[in-house]
Order: C-alpha cells, then structure tokens, then sequence
C-alpha cells in the first residue's frame, strides 16, 4: 500500500465516520422533545426531581443508567412496583424492606413530596429509553435469569419471580416484601390460568386491588412462566 492509498483510505474513513456522527447526533436532537415526554413536564414532575436530588436519591437508586448500584434502578418503578407501592416505600421503608438485606432509609417525606415524587418517577417511565436499562426489556431473558436457570436449578417461572421484582411486594417462606400478600399456597386457591388473568389487570379481577398491572412490565413468555411457577405453589 503506498502512502497516497493510505492518506485516502484515511481521509474517506474520517469524513465518513463524522458525517455518520453528525447526523446521528441531528436525529437525536431532533427527537429529544418526543422521546423525553417534554410536553408532560408539569410543576409537579419538577418539583418531584428537586425532591429526588434534596434527598440524594441517586447516591443508592440509578435513573436511566446513572446513579448508585445499591438499589434498584427507579426507571421503570411505576411500571413494576405502581404508584401505591411507591407510596407505601416513601411512606414505611422500615415495614416495605423487613425481610430485605438492603435497607432503605426513613427519610419522613412529606406527602407532597411523595405526590411530586410519583408524579417523577411515572413521567421518567414514559421516557422512550429504547430498553435502556435492559433489566426493564422484555426482549430477553435477564442475565440474573439466566445464571438462576443455569446455575442455581431453579424453574425460569421462579427466575421471574425473584428477577422481575416481583419479590419487592410479595413474600415466599417469610421472605420479600410486605406490601402484597405472601404468595406460599396461591396455587391452592387459583389455576396458572387464573393467575395469569389476574397479574395482567389484577383492578379487573378485583377493583380493591393495589397490585399494578404487570402486562407492561413481563413478556408473554414471562407471564406464563410466572403463572406457572405460582400454580405450583399449594
């Protein structure tokens, strides 16, 4: 190759790469106002993130990717936990993580602050974020799922379970969360079928219920798998 074959190969290689960037950086500037929900950003959903910035949220919680790996990423909260599991976590972290290793500090929050807190956290869950992060993606199987199939034995109805947080409101053998009912003999009183109907819109099946819909949350595949896996349990 002699040097003028290389000065071009080199100066092609580098217009096209910025060219490539620079429009990639266009089309994302272009989508930012529809991505990121800018029309939704209400007082409320501001004074939600001075909230979360007052109380150092972020020092244990990740949004988006960025944060402290403590804790749970809060992208997707509402989605998993809804909005009165994030209440209920606000309001009595002591009596939501009884039976968790990780603890989450009181840190008596207003009930204003809770309301513009929520109202954050579902305005950050409308965010288009692509799956990013992937623990939220409904695309595949969650590394944690697979190392529990692999590795550990358990169903893929249990790796779930235990990846999907559905361990943060519901208890097994005394442990998890207290927010829901423990789940040991659920599968005494109702089929995989019936179960599967009711974590898709438990307020259809039961209009008192606090549990959100999970239909936003598991894949197909999950959902069954999960149903299945609690079917079992009698």
């Amino acid at each position: 190759m002699t040097k003028k074959t290389a000065f071009w190969i080199f100066l092609l290689g580098t217009l096209s790469s910025s060219v490539l960037f620079l429009g990639l950086t266009w089309d994302t500037q272009r989508q930012v106002a529809t991505l990121a929900n800018v029309d939704k950003l209400s007082d409320q959903v501001v004074a939600g993130k001075r909230a979360f910035e007052k109380y150092n949220c972020n020092d244990c919680h990740t949004i988006l990717g960025f944060g402290g790996y403590y804790a749970p990423d809060l992208t997707k909260v509402v989605q998993r936990v809804g909005e009165e599991g994030i209440r209920y976590r606000l309001k009595s972290p002591e009596a939501a993580f009884a039976n968790s290793p990780r603890k989450m500090p009181q840190q008596n929050l207003s009930d204003r602050e809770i309301t513009d807190l929520v109202a954050f956290f579902k305005w950050v869950g409308e965010i288009n974020n692509n799956d990013w992060p992937p623990q939220d993606s409904k695309k595949r199987l969650s590394r944690g799922e697979q190392m529990m199939v692999a590795k550990v034995g358990v169903s893929p109805g249990a790796a779930v379970f235990q990846t999907k947080g559905c361990m943060n409101c519901h208890s097994l053998q005394g442990t998890g969360g207290t927010f829901g009912p423990a789940l040991d003999k659920v599968g005494a009183g109702m089929s995989a079928e019936e179960i599967e109907k009711y974590v898709r819109n438990p307020k259809g099946v039961n209009p008192g219920s606090r549990m959100p819909s999970q239909k936003d949350n598991l894949s197909e595949r999950e959902l069954d798998e999960v149903s299945r896996f609690l079917a079992t349990l009698k």
